[in-house]
């Protein structure tokens, strides 16, 4: 039994996992759902720089590396992010992530990074396009060859 026929599934499900982790992370900072802003419930206060501008961020590339369109770009973007937030906001509290509780910074943008680098896996929308524009590519090419001139 070959294990690397499970490769592609896992990454999406890894992908999958890790955009709605995002995705959740920014609306509870957006809109107060899910515990809101660090547990306190309320949300970001509109435009505030950075916090509103990093929870824009989290949803649309949660919600876009969740069902895997535009996922090398959008997890490259997160990731980014991500280094940004624990270089800016955390590091300067102390060298360790433990203690200063850019623990979950580090696991985005590594986690985002991986992504980035590896691709979508089989089961997203990326894969599903592509896959139909091959397709479609095949079968003009096709027609080509099979048609007198």
């Amino acid at each position: 039994m070959r294990t690397d026929r499970f490769g592609g599934p896992a990454l999406s499900l890894f992908r999958m996992v890790i955009g709605l982790l995002f995705l959740c992370h920014g609306l509870a900072s957006l809109f107060g759902v899910f515990g809101g802003n660090r547990g306190s419930g309320d949300p970001v206060p509109l435009g505030q720089w950075p916090g509103w501008w990093a929870a824009l961020i989290q949803a649309i590339c949660g919600a876009l590396v969740l069902v895997g369109i535009f996922t090398r770009p959008t997890a490259l973007l997160a990731s980014g992010s991500m280094a940004y937030a624990y270089f800016v906001v955390h590091q300067p509290e102390a060298l360790l992530p433990l203690r200063n509780h850019g623990e979950l910074a580090v696991l985005f943008c590594w986690s985002f990074l991986l992504v980035a680098v590896l691709g979508p896996g089989t089961w997203a929308l990326d894969t599903l396009l592509r896959q139909r524009g091959t397709a479609a590519v095949d079968l003009e090419a096709a027609e080509r060859r099979s048609v007198p001139a």
